[in-house]
């Protein structure tokens, strides 16, 4: 039989062949792999070249493990149903990975049931894409030390790290600037209020009207799941109303998108009969036959915030100061919104 040559028996590239093959412990093979200067240099010359040899590509996990520290940032998103879909979810995923490239750290993504408890032993840090009912893995993690960073959620009672999005006072300048076009009758579309950006753009809305001694009317809100379905449902609602709205601030612009093909399907010009304004700024609305004016949210700064500050969570030698941030929105008018009447 024709004798094997190291390199051809996969099964045999581990960690133990290196250090049979160099004659050294597996010990001092480790050592060689994490760069410790005590290694004499006979014995970090037998490594590598047996290292050569075996062809063997050492686990990152267990080479960072046995340091003492990684370089992996977990990602951690609660899974709900079309999220690969979501815009948010891509410009998050985006933001994060490109700065991880650049600052050399590994990403992990972990999508999560939110019941389940999180398995990340081999992570430096987390960053957790909102909290939507996985508040005991944020406190889970938070207690055991590991570094952590919360976007889009604002937490007030937990000394961790957070960065959110300025939803109240977004949501107050798109219902503004539908009453200074001289709408009065506006409606709500809103998102699924058990996130707190939703809960927090039905608040700027509400707090907009009052500011503006404009009654509140409840059967001018509609409570979606931030799906284009439930958008649907509402902009029936809303078109078919007796005393219907002139105008609608919607909670996302997927939705104002579907409020607007609603509209256009049933006979109505927008923003002729109905003015809309969405939440997000995301590219679709600008190929519509009406370019939908909305609130640009900083998702891409925001995700690349975080990794900023947790990178610097996971060097730091001393405790950080908790850093919590709110990014502010901006109003970008387009076509989809017209003063009444006109």
């Amino acid at each position: 039989m024709r004798e094997k040559k190291p390199d051809q028996d996969k099964k045999s590239n581990s960690i133990e062949d290196v250090a049979r093959l160099a004659g050294v412990s597996i010990a001092t093979v480790s050592r060689v792999l994490n760069k410790f200067a005590s290694v004499k240099e006979r014995n970090r010359v037998k490594v590598v070249n047996a290292i050569k040899q075996l062809r063997f590509q050492p686990s990152v996990f267990a080479q960072r493990l046995a340091s003492g520290k990684s370089n992996v940032v977990a990602l951690v998103i609660p899974r709900y149903e079309g999220m690969f879909y979501s815009f948010y979810v891509l410009e998050l995923i985006r933001g994060i990975g490109t700065l991880c490239e650049a600052l050399k750290l590994d990403l992990l993504l972990q999508l999560t049931d939110t019941r389940t408890p999180l398995n990340l032993k081999a992570a430096g840090g987390i960053i957790f894409a909102d909290i939507i009912g996985n508040r005991p893995q944020l406190e889970d993690a938070f207690n055991a030390g590991i570094p952590c960073v919360v976007i889009n959620n604002y937490i007030e009672d937990l000394k961790v790290n957070c960065i959110a999005v300025d939803n109240i006072g977004g949501a107050e300048a798109a219902v503004n600037y539908l009453i200074s076009l001289g709408h009065r009758k506006i409606a709500h579309i809103s998102g699924d209020l058990i996130t707190q950006p939703a809960a927090l753009r039905l608040q700027g809305y509400t707090l907009a009207l009052k500011r503006n001694e404009i009654a509140l009317r409840q059967d001018y809100i509609f409570k979606t799941d931030y799906s284009r379905g439930q958008a649907r449902q509402a902009a029936e609602k809303i078109i078919k109303m007796d005393d219907r709205p002139t105008a609608v601030f919607v909670s996302s612009d997927s939705m104002a998108l579907e409020v607007m093909a609603v509209a256009r399907e049933l006979g109505k010009e927008i923003p002729k009969d109905l003015s809309i304004v969405g939440f997000d700024d995301n590219p679709s609305g600008l190929y519509g036959p009406v370019a939908l004016t909305t609130v640009r949210q900083p998702l891409v700064k925001m995700a690349q915030e975080s990794v900023k500050r947790l990178s610097f969570l996971m060097t730091a030698k001393n405790a950080a100061k908790v850093e919590k941030t709110i990014l502010p929105t901006e109003l970008v008018i387009r076509e989809s919104a017209s003063p009444i009447g006109s």
